[in-house]
């Protein structure tokens, strides 16, 4: 039986943090109930990537929502907003990600839902947190990186700020949520008591920065600066970086610099010999290093480095990692099925429990898909 089957959770959130939120605990066994509006549903059903849509949601949809029922309400219609909080009273979990003061006006904030539900744990998304003066400026995964200094830690020195080609921020604020709800569930155990959980996007980029953002503030207040070429990390030594080889390139990790030019059979130039220099000589340093690894293949420097286990590893793009059996050994895809029996390729949960992958096999619902069978259920008509 899967850890959380039993726990009721009720999602107003939208786009990606809310909702991976939810996908993560649909997966450990949640019932995870989606409340839309009706017709057009949650705005993320139209935010694609590459503009695949998979029926009248788009696949970024799916992949956020897959396993999740549906019930659409309109929270302006007070015949609606009683079914839902009849449905309050028997969750266990509600998140939302509206804007400070939206679920106020609506009468679903937490002082009025923890007297339905003096045991439900509340979670709250926001862009910046409830004070200050961005409390109420519109919190996406972009502005976030940029607000952060987040978009000055990838690239190489001259290049622009460059943000992640991923929704880092929405994805980690929603393993925060989660980490905060299973928490207060736990707690919610011992003292029988709900609790409001609040995450914010700007917080949670913070966070995945402590060790930079410790750095400068114990450092001078020295910002951060990214080396020439091949960099991989502003605040480490060399050779810590990617480099190009005759045919590829490969990415070196933590290895100490003696140990790599005696492995490459280079002599290590007497400048820098001293530990010290390894970072304030970066640039110097794997400048050096470049024009030695282009000198021969991915898989030559491999061959060499790989028998002294050292943090060493080729760069490889979707296709070739998809099909090497490093991955297939994973069994990390798996298919879910629509409401309309349309097949998508997807990901699965990351989690084992017992040694065991955690499959699912439902895509998102529709809007209000499940309405009937929720109102039958929980007594909603």
């Amino acid at each position: 039986m899967l850890p959380l089957k039993g726990i009721t959770v009720l999602e107003f959130a939208q786009f990606m943090a809310g909702p991976s939120a939810g996908l993560k605990m649909a997966d450990l066994g949640a019932r995870v109930i989606k409340i839309e509006r009706p017709k057009t549903g949650e705005a993320g059903r139209q935010i694609a990537l590459k503009d695949i849509y998979i029926d009248e949601s788009s696949m970024v949809f799916h992949t956020a929502n897959r396993n999740k029922q549906s019930y659409a309400a309109n929270l302006k219609s007070s015949e609606d907003l009683e079914k839902i909080k009849k449905l309050i009273a028997q969750a266990d979990v509600m998140t939302h990600n509206f804007r400070p003061g939206v679920m106020e006006k609506i009468g679903l904030d937490y002082k009025t839902v923890s007297a339905i539900n003096p045991k439900i744990i509340y979670g709250v998304v926001s862009g910046y947190g409830n004070v200050g003066p961005w409390a109420k400026k519109p919190g996406q995964d972009l502005l976030i990186q940029s607000l952060s200094g987040f978009v000055n830690l990838t690239g190489n020195k001259n290049d622009q700020p460059i943000a992640s080609g991923l929704a880092t921020s929405d994805i980690f604020t929603g393993g925060h949520l989660v980490q905060g709800i299973l928490a207060a569930l736990i707690q919610r155990n011992n003292t029988g008591k709900g609790a409001k959980i609040e995450v914010s996007l700007l917080e949670s980029t913070l966070d995945i920065q402590f060790e930079v953002l410790t750095s400068y503030l114990n450092n001078g207040n020295v910002l951060p600066f990214r080396a020439d070429q091949g960099n991989s990390h502003a605040y480490l030594d060399a050779p810590y970086g990617v480099y190009q080889t005759k045919d590829r390139y490969i990415s070196v990790a933590l290895t100490p610099l003696d140990e790599l030019f005696s492995a490459m059979k280079i002599k290590l130039p007497d400048e820098f010999e001293d530990k010290s220099v390894w970072y304030e000589k970066r640039n110097d340093i794997m400048s050096y290093l470049a024009k030695e690894f282009v000198k021969e293949t991915t898989a030559y420097w491999l061959s060499i480095f790989e028998p002294l286990d050292f943090k060493v590893s080729d760069v490889y793009n979707y296709h070739e990692f998809l099909n090497h059996e490093g991955y297939k050994v994973l069994k990390m895809d798996q298919e879910v099925i629509t409401s309309d029996g349309i097949p998508m390729k997807t990901t699965r949960c990351p989690i084992r429990l017992d040694g065991e992958r955690i499959l699912n096999s439902k895509s998102a619902p529709k809007v209000g898909e499940n309405n009937a069978i929720i109102d039958r259920e929980f007594n909603l008509s």
